[in-house]
């Protein structure tokens, strides 16, 4: 193997879902909804392509049903520390533990898109000044 080529992603609402990725985690749209007779939309993301597809099969979760975002399969985007930053503090109180946790290379924080999938953004770069949060580890969490 040599990349991941693309991801799908089971959506229960492509508007809000597309206008989510789109808007908030703004990725780069490759062919919006309007581009398929059924409902879907892509977006490139580096060389993957992450699909959404209305399948009405989205996992749906929320703060119940998560003690541990390692309970639950994910997509990690890495990004800048700044695009980071800015996406802990729009997408954080969702459930306990969200983090930011401290996994050695990398640093990560779990949120929900609409539909309930469980996603993560990472940044490698280290913050510039004073950490505002403190760091999760996996031990942390019961």
């Amino acid at each position: 193997m040599r990349a991941v080529d693309h991801i799908n992603v089971d959506v229960d609402d492509l508007e809000a879902s597309y206008a989510f990725y789109r808007d908030v985690l703004d990725l780069e749209v490759r062919r919006p909804p309007s581009d398929f007779k059924g409902e879907h939309a892509m977006f490139q993301v580096g060389e993957t392509v992450v699909t959404l597809a209305e399948t009405g099969r989205a996992d749906g979760w929320d703060e119940r049903g998560l003690a541990h975002p390692l309970d639950k399969a994910h997509l990690a985007f890495e990004t800048d520390r700044e695009e980071y930053e800015a996406l802990m503090d729009e997408l954080n109180g969702q459930f306990p533990n969200q983090g930011p946790y401290d996994w050695d290379e990398f640093e990560g924080f779990y949120f929900l898109d609409p539909d309930g999938n469980l996603l993560e953004v990472i940044t490698y770069e280290p913050p510039t000044g004073e950490r505002e949060r403190p760091l999760l580890t996996h031990d942390d969490v019961e």
